[in-house]
């Protein structure tokens, strides 16, 4: 079902294409996916998938606001947060990757997952990013719980819980 709310979607993604009509092209009838550039539109924070699902959760119980896009990689057991483009962003932390200019990353169409890949949340077509500092404060929550929910005393001292943060 296609209403205006996909297509902008669809449009605000495939934007952030060398060739828009391509990237399309891709989705429809290629590999399903299509590799596009971060550092113009959005960048991506992508941070293991457990830590990603709990930071998300945190993200949700603000009823003012709805999160930005969400993208999982099953295999790769990732989730991956779109944020503004900063290219004084910088995160820190155990496992956390930051996706920016000169990178590419693979995106299924936001109306369909496509192999490994799925939207958690799909774009919303208006440009909604999730804000840093909202997210470093999920981030630094959900790395809290995952520490309270380990079952060996041992385990959570040694284990790396360093929180992620901006530097700006």
């Amino acid at each position: 079902m296609w209403n205006t709310a996909w297509m902008r979607s669809v449009e605000w993604l495939a934007a952030a294409a060398t060739n828009p009509r391509d990237c399309k092209r891709q989705w429809d009838h290629g590999t399903g996916t299509a590799l596009l550039e971060a550092g113009r539109y959005w960048n991506v924070l992508s941070v293991p998938e457990e830590l990603g699902l709990l930071a998300l959760n945190v993200l949700w119980h603000d009823p003012l606001r709805t999160p930005g896009p969400v993208l999982r990689h099953s295999k790769a057991r990732r989730v991956g947060f779109f944020l503004p483009p900063g290219p004084d962003q910088q995160w820190i932390g155990a496992g956390i990757r930051h996706v920016g200019k000169g990178c590419w990353i693979p995106v299924p169409p936001p109306y369909r997952d496509t192999g490994h890949l799925e939207w958690i949340i799909p774009p919303d077509g208006n440009g909604t990013l999730h804000s840093p500092d909202r997210l470093e404060a999920a981030l630094h929550t959900a790395t809290s719980t995952l520490t309270h929910l380990q079952t060996d005393p041992h385990e959570a001292t040694t284990r790396s819980t360093t929180p992620c943060s901006t530097i700006t």
